[in-house]
């Protein structure tokens, strides 16, 4: 008989784990097993999101791991990604439990060969980034008007004379005291972290600055020690790390309180409150002149004003308005007597030549001057008259005017009456 062996789940079910269950294990397992590894591959099936995560293949000639490049610390990376691209990761290794795949979740990317300092760099801020180092919440804010700021850097570099002048050229009012320090080379963080330590034994500075101009990394590796930026995270002091070029980056700029691109905006950061205030008061004291004015004129205004109804109403100027008035009114007086006395004179000759038209005198010149012209118009058509323009008047013998020729007979005697004289005729 053949035996069969059965299992009974009655006695085990507390043994037994959903599948959730059992990838969260294995989770755990994983991420508290692996920890930070150092993976070396190539890159393949790179997919950006627009959430700004990153997801891509890392494979060898014998294997393939998924990875992902989450949005902030792809932000932080200076290697672009592309297929067929060899780099060297830093990563955790992690579970995603929806699909049951391990995956490894890359914290900093490096393109293979870049060089041992290149990776000491990575190694170092992994580890410093861990250990809470560069946590935001330990970043103080910037004094916004600073009196006092310590420079620790070189005294005969560039960057102290592009400092200073941007902060000169903008008119800052505060001191300025150079620590000077090695920027590179051995020994250079050690010096650095002592002026840190000096400048805050001293006790009078308001902000620090460390930095210097720009270089390689071989030249800037100062800046990336250990000692350095655990004295500048440490530092009582707010620190601006000013170091290098814009591309530029150094541990020093993850550990201190803000990071200038360059020694120079590091000047135009610290004098931008100062400037900005200066432009305000600047305002303000044209407003105030301004206001000044317009109060001083409106003074004036009413002063004015004031001034003019206390001078009428003085007794001088009551006496002159008294003799204003009083010429006025003489004036006035002498323009009516004047207006009466034209109009009394007209009314006269009115009168006047109303009597002369009835007067007798007038009567006797007017009929006078009519008498004379009817004996103009009588001696114009008297005989006399007649004969003198040429006519002749003729008369019988008893001097009668003979006025037409049917009463003159043949032979009878007549007489022409001439202008001058009478001369006989006879008719014939």
């Amino acid at each position: 008989m053949k035996e069969e062996t059965f299992f009974s789940t009655t006695a085990a079910d507390d043994r037994v784990e959903s599948v959730s269950e059992f990838t969260r294990r294995v989770k755990t397992l994983l991420e508290s097993g692996i920890g930070l590894a150092w993976v070396r591959g190539e890159v393949s099936n790179v997919r950006a999101q627009g959430s700004g995560h990153v997801y891509f293949s890392l494979k060898d000639a014998g294997a393939q791991v998924s990875a992902v490049l989450f949005r902030g610390d792809a932000l932080r990376q200076t290697v672009k990604l592309r297929d067929g691209l060899q780099v060297v990761v830093l990563g955790e290794v992690s579970v995603y439990e929806a699909r049951g795949q391990y995956q490894l979740i890359v914290r900093a990317i490096v393109e293979d060969g870049v060089g041992k300092l290149q990776r000491e760099f990575e190694a170092l801020k992994a580890r410093l980034a861990a250990e809470g180092l560069f946590a935001p919440e330990k970043k103080r804010e910037i004094p916004a008007m600073p009196a006092t700021v310590g420079f620790v850097t070189s005294p005969t570099g560039a960057a102290v004379q592009d400092f200073v002048r941007i902060l000169v050229r903008r008119g800052w009012r505060g001191r300025v005291v150079v620590l000077p320090a090695k920027v590179q080379g051995e020994g250079a963080a050690a010096e650095l972290a002592a002026m840190l330590a000096l400048a805050q034994e001293l006790g009078i500075f308001d902000l620090l600055v460390i930095g210097r101009g720009g270089g390689s990394m071989e030249d800037l590796w100062a800046f990336n020690e250990e000692v350095l930026v655990r004295a500048v995270a440490a530092c009582a002091v707010p620190v601006i790390s000013a170091v290098g070029h814009e591309i530029d980056f150094t541990l020093c700029d993850f550990a201190a309180d803000v990071r200038a691109e360059t020694p120079s905006a590091a000047a135009e950061l610290i004098s931008s409150k100062f400037v900005a205030c200066a432009e305000r008061v600047t305002r303000a004291g044209e407003a105030m002149t301004e206001a000044l004015e317009r109060a001083a004129s409106g003074a004036r205004e009413r002063l004015d004003h004031a001034r003019s109804r206390l001078r009428l109403l003085s007794p001088a100027a009551q006496v002159e308005q008294g003799f204003l008035r009083l010429d006025d009114l003489s004036n006035r007086l002498a323009a009516a007597l004047r207006d009466s006395t034209r109009m009394r004179r007209q009314e006269l000759n009115e009168v006047r030549a109303a009597l002369a038209r009835v007067s007798p005198e007038f009567r006797v010149q007017t009929e006078s001057h009519r008498l004379l012209a009817l004996w103009k118009r009588l001696q114009a058509a008297s005989p006399a008259s007649v004969l003198n323009r040429g006519f002749v008047i003729m008369r019988d013998a008893a001097g009668r005017p003979v006025a037409r020729r049917a009463g003159v007979k043949a032979g009878q005697k007549l007489a022409a009456e001439f202008a001058d004289g009478t001369v006989p005729v006879r008719a014939e």
